[in-house]
């Protein structure tokens, strides 16, 4: 589960007690929003968010602060108010080849939430679809192609995905977004059959 080139700013996640308490639905989504987001971000918005109170989403913060997965970033103004920030813009799992049986069942239970994660995102889009602007609704696409590659040809191919990505990334574009921009999940999955 690696990318062909990981960005230096990324972190890689290996240990599988990091990877358990990462492996639940409000940490995940506490995760990308601080990720996207320059300044972090405080408990109370990370809960509208998350749909949770501020302090079961504080308790997330504390959780993910105690793994060195977030931290807490400097005060906005009157220091009232704890703001919190991600170590690194990205990060991926990897247990490693020579795993052993913690790790991949970590590893395991983190992909599988993401997945969950991403199959909600879809239902979502599906039930308000028709609603949507035509503009919208004509350019969502749900794709699945088999193909036939050597696994040199996929390490490739993922490089040039994830670099067709980088430059439409929100972090990359939260500063100065074009007009009639907004959050797009994007999924891309490979794995051999």
């Amino acid at each position: 589960m690696t990318e062909a080139r990981p960005d230096p700013r990324r972190l890689t996640i290996s240990d599988p007690q990091v990877m358990r308490a990462l492996a639940h639905p409000a940490r995940i989504a506490i995760m990308e929003y601080l990720s996207t987001r320059e300044g972090g971000g405080t408990a109370t918005e990370c809960a509208e968010i998350v749909g949770l109170s501020p302090s079961a989403t504080s308790y997330h913060l504390r959780a993910l602060a105690r793994f060195g997965l977030v931290e807490q970033a400097p005060s906005r103004g009157d220091a009232r108010e704890r703001v919190w920030r991600t170590f690194s813009q990205s990060w991926m799992v990897e247990a490693g080849q020579d795993a052993g049986p913690d790790a991949r069942a970590a590893e395991q239970a983190l992909v599988e939430a993401h997945a969950v994660r991403d199959a909600e995102r879809t239902r979502d889009w599906l039930r308000r679809a028709a609603g949507e602007p035509p503009e919208w609704y004509d350019v969502a696409l749900f794709s699945d192609s088999l193909l036939l590659l050597t696994a040199e040809e996929l390490a490739e191919l993922n490089e040039t995905v994830i670099a067709l990505f980088e430059p439409y990334r929100q972090r990359n574009r939260l500063s100065d977004p074009p007009a009639g921009a907004r959050a797009v999940a994007a999924q891309y999955k490979v794995v051999p059959l």
